[in-house]
């Protein structure tokens, strides 16, 4: 699907583009003018109110990404997980197929990934895992945590279908 330009649009979505950094993903969902601004505010809260850490807010996004195989949203997180402190070798690791058997990630690192391929293989936390995350997160950080993954499944699967290229100078999948 071609990416809309602000000429293609109306005046208030030319507008919301260009506030939003007039990135591809924006672009390609102002198709749907109603639908971008009612996404952008379930999307803020993940991105931006959640009560998990930005760390964890973004292992489970990259992870998400990974699992998705969505090279737009992994590549866009690659640049925001760096941003928060996550390393290019944890980032590649997130890409390994059983992150909770790798000994580098902390107990609460192991149990967000965890948690994230669980829903994503089974579209909900198993009780054990549940419960020995519910010691060092509270409610709504796991509340937060799958609708980060729901919302981010989502985002991967629009992003694939309508065909999103990356932005320039954003990184895809490592190496």
């Amino acid at each position: 699907m071609p990416l809309v330009t602000s000429d293609d649009v109306d005046a208030d979505t030319a507008e919301l583009l260009t506030a939003l950094g007039d990135l591809n993903i924006f672009r390609a969902l102002a198709h749907h003018p109603k639908l971008l601004k009612r996404w952008l505010v379930f999307g803020a809260h993940v991105l931006n109110k959640s009560t998990l850490s930005p760390r964890h807010r973004e292992l489970v996004i990259l992870r998400v990404g990974w699992r998705c195989q969505s090279e737009y949203e992994f590549g866009q997180h690659t640049v925001i997980g760096r941003g928060v402190g996550i390393s290019d070798d944890e980032i590649r690791l997130i890409t390994q197929p059983d992150t909770s058997a790798d000994t580098h990630w902390d107990a609460a690192d192991r149990l967000v990934l965890s948690a994230t391929d669980e829903l994503l293989a089974d579209y909900e936390i198993s009780q054990p895992t549940w419960d020995e995350a519910a010691q060092i997160l509270s409610t709504e950080q796991l509340m937060d945590l799958v609708f980060a993954v729901g919302q981010y499944s989502i985002t991967c699967m629009a992003l694939k279908t309508l065909h999103v290229p990356l932005d320039e100078g954003v990184p895809g999948f490592p190496e």
